[in-house]
């Protein structure tokens, strides 16, 4: 008989960035002389808030990404890929259609886990990690392997067919690339104490990259992100805040109880409206949206890596994910002893 599995926890993070960085200015540039539109000088830079971010080799992959962080995961915990019997590919971005990303991934680092693909946008990597879990609390897996790659500047609009598609093309101007990856499993104590989800999903025509599957499969139109991004932040002000007030309702957490608050970024106007009418304290948050973008679903990913090590047994963590559709959630995580 499988025993009951009471707590699991995240033992282990990484990231990964690329090496090339593409500032916000460099990229305006581009488009303004492939469209032949006289654009604002930091017309970019003013609407986001986002100075800089990493861009994908044009050989470098969304597994490839995934696989350097979970192969630096995997190193951390002093694990061996075939110590892992579950393998999510939780991303936005998928190298290909078919087949599922996690085989690609699962072949480089050596594994022979039962693998596959989560995808729910920007959502992605949290749900992948709640899945994980979920699967080793109902004993179908022991030790679970979560990597995302992403690489959404390839959905970057490279040419403006005139300034009133700037609207729309300009949530795509705000995406970096990064990879990020976790261990799941079994602990003794904290782990993830904490899951909450919302959904209003008659939203998904908002914003997103509509081509590749049975509507668009093919040509270049539908291959970039289109969206209205005042009418998203509009969304997730209007649903988010309740959510919020539901998880401090049932755990009974307030914002002094974090030692961590981990958001989903999109810009920094964006930020700085989150934290106005969450009335988070901005000491709790790790800002990384200047510096990389808007990182898809491997935001909170890298947001994680960087704050481990200032973690302590018995802290906790909020993980606050937004994606398009729409969907928003939350993870409450504490630090095992």
């Amino acid at each position: 008989m499988t025993s009951i599995v009471v707590h699991v926890g995240i033992t282990a993070v990484a990231s990964a960035l690329p090496e090339r960085e593409v500032t916000t200015a460099d990229l305006q540039e581009r488009v303004a002389a492939a469209s032949g539109l006289p654009l604002r000088a930091g017309m970019f830079a003013r609407a986001t808030g986002i100075d800089r971010r990493r861009v994908a080799a044009d050989d470098e992959y969304a597994s490839d990404l995934a696989v350097r962080a979970g192969r630096r995961v995997l190193a951390r915990a002093g694990l061996d890929a075939l110590d892992v019997d579950l393998l999510l590919f939780a991303s936005a971005t998928r190298d290909m259609v078919e087949p599922a990303t996690a085989h690609v991934v699962q072949a480089a680092l050596g594994s022979r886990a039962h693998a596959l693909d989560v995808t729910n946008a920007c959502n992605s990597f949290l749900n992948g990690i709640d899945l994980a879990r979920s699967m080793i609390m109902a004993g179908r897996a022991r030790r679970a392997l979560v990597v995302t790659g992403e690489t959404p500047s390839r959905a970057m609009r490279p040419r403006l067919d005139g300034l009133a598609q700037a609207r729309t093309a300009m949530a795509g101007y705000t995406f970096g690339d990064a990879g990020a990856a976790v261990l799941v499993e079994p602990v003794e104590t904290g782990g993830i104490v904490d899951v909450d989800s919302e959904t209003h999903s008659e939203h998904w025509p908002v914003g997103g990259i509509f081509g590749g599957g049975s509507r668009h499969p093919r040509g270049d139109e539908h291959t970039y992100f289109t969206g209205d991004g005042r009418r998203l932040r509009g969304i997730f002000e209007k649903i988010g805040i309740g959510l919020l007030e539901r998880v401090a309702y049932r755990t009974g957490l307030g914002w002094d109880d974090y030692a961590k608050v981990l958001v989903h970024q999109v810009t920094v106007p964006y930020l700085r409206r989150f934290i106005e009418v969450a009335g988070v304290p901005a000491d709790k948050l790790e800002v990384t949206v200047a510096e990389l973008g808007n990182l898809a679903s491997a935001t909170l990913g890298v947001q994680l890596a960087r704050v481990r090590d200032q973690l302590r047994p018995g802290d906790r963590v909020l993980l606050v994910g937004l994606g398009g559709g729409v969907s928003l959630m939350t993870m409450v995580w504490e630090v095992s002893s």
